[in-house]
């Protein structure tokens, strides 16, 4: 087996890697697995540290059978007949990569997309989503500090680590704003894990509507907190996942007491948006700061102020609730947004090796001995120059209808 790690070459830049420095030496090591890097200058991880752990470096990867990469690969950079890991973005037909998948097919090019690999129960094996979280909340209350000039708070990008903005946390003085995070997985959960390290006291949802507070606050909603029946029987967790058009928004009590919102969802087509353009010209709609984890782009989206998705370089735009268009952050009558679509890239050597690790605990295995029905089987979008059969849903879209 031969693994190529391809350099990421996605504008805006990421530097994210799927494997770090000691993690391709320990492969080369106890597997005997054959990997080279191809030379790049902006990795989180040097050339040199590869080097010095003894990984070859390469400016060709077509003699690798695997090449492993994070974000999207330009098309003019794909490799016909060779086996992909990355991030594709077209498993919910977004417009914009319909014709990466359409190069995808053309090149025979077998792909399998990270947020494809599950276990038997369809959980995700392997993501970067409580990094995303993580970063998302930290962007999303230090643009409520830029708005307020209450406080001010370093950037992710510019803390050495986790460690350190973790220690800036320590030293944190909010004013008695109220958060609420939406979703309960990896993203959400990075979320709140950041706002407890802030010392931001989390309450229940009844209580975050009904209790007036002297502190900074947060909640944390559930499917159940945010969405319902439409037919108003009671709530099915599993029946929302499989049927959401089925459901309504019951969100609006949030918009009427929440300064911030961090949203951490995974948000299904179909399923209905936490409120509408209309809604946020309401003089009662107090959120005034929405960090869109998710990043969905409208009109497509549960946030519909979520226009375009923001870089790290320029995080945040603001959103003119009237005019219901980009314009520029922390003015009266409009809502700050913070959609930046990599977020873990603001602490990506913490965010590789994470990623790297659960790669190796949950997929090396079915990628050394494939099994059938297995892990890699379930996860393959493409082979032999057409969609493979679980993702046959993606046909229209494939085609353009």
């Amino acid at each position: 087996m031969k693994i190529g790690i391809i350099r990421e070459e996605k504008n805006p830049p990421d530097s994210r890697v799927p494997l770090t420095p000691s993690q391709c030496a320990y492969l080369i090591d106890k597997y005997s697995i054959d990997i080279s890097v191809q030379c790049s200058s902006g990795r989180c991880y040097s050339d040199e540290e590869y080097q010095e752990m003894g990984i070859r470096l390469v400016d060709d990867v077509q003699d690798n059978d695997i090449l492993m990469g994070v974000k999207e690969v330009p098309i003019e950079k794909l490799i016909a007949n060779k086996m992909y890991f990355f991030f594709s973005h077209t498993i919910k037909k977004q417009a914009y990569n319909r014709k990466l998948l359409q190069a995808i097919i053309k090149n025979n090019i077998s792909l399998v997309d990270y947020e494809t690999l599950t276990n038997e129960n369809g959980a995700r094996l392997i993501a970067f989503g409580r990094f995303a979280g993580i970063v998302g909340a930290h962007n999303a209350i230090m643009t409520y500090g830029w708005r307020s000039k209450k406080y001010d708070l370093k950037r992710m990008k510019d803390c050495k680590d986790y460690a350190e903005a973790k220690a800036h946390y320590q030293r944190l003085a909010l004013p008695p704003i109220k958060i609420v995070v939406t979703g309960n997985g990896r993203v959400a959960n990075g979320a709140a894990e950041v706002l407890d390290f802030m010392n931001i006291r989390k309450v229940s949802p009844q209580d975050f509507i009904s209790e007036t507070f002297n502190e900074a606050v947060y909640t944390q909603l559930a499917p159940e907190d945010y969405v319902a029946k439409k037919d108003n029987t009671p709530f099915e967790l599993n029946h929302f996942f499989e049927n959401p058009a089925q459901y309504k928004s019951i969100f609006e009590p949030f918009t009427k007491q929440a300064n911030v919102l961090i949203n951490g969802i995974y948000w299904d087509n179909a399923a209905p948006v936490f409120f509408t353009k209309q809604d946020m010209k309401q003089s009662d709609f107090k959120i005034e700061v929405i960090g869109d984890v998710t990043c969905d782009i409208a009109p497509v989206s549960s946030i519909p102020s979520t226009l375009h998705a923001s870089t790290i370089a320029d995080p945040i735009f603001g959103y003119d609730v009237t005019k219901e268009t980009v314009t520029e952050p922390h003015g009266a009558g409009t809502v700050d947004m913070m959609t930046i679509d990599n977020l873990p890239n603001e602490m990506p050597r913490d965010a590789s090796e994470a990623f790297g690790e659960q790669f190796i605990n949950n997929v090396l295995s079915e990628l050394i001995s494939p099994t059938e029905g297995g892990v890699l089987e379930r996860a393959r979008m493409t082979k032999d120059g057409n969609l493979c059969t679980r993702f046959e849903y993606l046909r229209d879209y494939l085609e353009g209808r």
